[in-house]
């Protein structure tokens, strides 16, 4: 920014504002290149996994996950069927398929690892609905 700035017609001046933080001794300090606004990091932990293994139907969950960041999901071992991914915001009274542009979504038939969903809700839950016609699944869904 040039130093004067300069000010054009039709208007004679210019609105200043500025950003500033409380120092130490309770003076205003103006945030400058050389004085950043002071800010910290916020680490918030991962819940914890949903994992394990099964060779019959069964919906396993809760997994609670934290807003904004992906849910990934793994998938392992020898078995046919299909495992979908099911969300409540009701604490699992009501559980949701989860859809895109109104078509299935997150609904797996094979072995995989990947980013499923990003959760925006506080408080939704996710679930797995797994149906098997053979073999042992052991799933894991994690951020």
């Amino acid at each position: 920014m040039p130093t004067p700035i300069p000010v054009f017609s039709p208007a004679a001046y210019a609105p200043i504002s500025a950003i500033g933080f409380a120092e130490a001794d309770s003076t205003l300090s103006p945030v400058s290149a050389d004085k950043p606004l002071p800010v910290s990091s916020v680490t918030i932990p991962a819940p914890t996994a949903l994992a394990g293994s099964t060779a019959i139907a069964v919906v396993v969950g809760p997994f609670t996950p934290n807003s904004g960041k992906p849910v990934v999901l793994a998938l392992s071992g020898t078995w046919t069927g299909t495992v979908k991914l099911l969300r409540s915001t009701d604490g699992g009274t009501t559980k949701l398929p989860l859809t895109a542009a109104g078509q299935a979504w997150g609904v797996f038939g094979a072995n995989c690892c990947e980013p499923v969903w990003e959760e925006t809700v506080t408080g939704a839950a996710l679930y797995l609905d797994i149906v098997l016609g053979s073999g042992t699944v052991a799933y894991r869904v994690a951020q």
